[in-house]
């Protein structure tokens, strides 16, 4: 019979984000995991076999998180669906997806990730749609909160500037609307 384990692969995945949360994407690697968890690093390996793995697997939680936020609900039009977005975008806690942008970028360097990300964009592409109006004001709208949470990686809301463009995009997506 096997020892149990003293620390659930949930628990390690919490302390991760601490870590990423409290000193940034590059201080987390397995040796940092295993100390803040007070376990070895072979213990880390048993839930999670590399660094990658530990990323992905934080990537995962992250955007599963996300999408709950954000309500898949298939019968949102393309504008509701962006309009929750931006809501939830709101509802996150910058710091945390300032690291998590930044710990993303490490995250696409694996071919295999990018496949994912790529696929899991073109999923909201594709429920946006393309052939009307609306559409396309909430796949701009849409590409301008990505660019906005990319900019998150240099530091854009460290004077609290996030709230005031998102209500800009807001704006300019009532306003292509009104064109419409």
């Amino acid at each position: 019979m096997g020892r149990k384990p003293t620390i659930t692969r949930g628990q390690l995945l919490d302390i991760a984000e601490e870590i990423v949360r409290t000193e940034g994407a590059k201080a987390l690697t397995v040796e940092a995991l295993a100390r803040a968890a007070g376990i070895s690093k072979g213990g880390v390996q048993y839930s999670f076999a590399s660094k990658d793995e530990l990323v992905r697997a934080l990537i995962e939680r992250w955007t599963s998180q996300f999408d709950a936020i954000l309500n898949t609900d298939e019968t949102l039009s393309a504008v509701d669906l962006i309009r929750s977005y931006i809501r939830s975008m709101r509802a996150s806690q910058p710091a945390m997806n300032a690291k998590m942008a930044a710990l993303m970028s490490t995250y696409l360097q694996n071919p295999a990730n990018m496949l994912e990300t790529r696929q899991w964009y073109q999923g909201v592409f594709d429920r946006i749609g393309t052939a009307s109006a609306e559409a396309q004001a909430a796949r701009v709208a849409f590409l301008a909160v990505e660019g906005l949470f990319l900019l998150r990686i240099v530091g854009i809301d460290e004077d609290g500037a996030w709230a005031e463009f998102l209500d800009d995009i807001e704006a300019m997506l009532n306003r292509l609307l009104d064109l419409a």
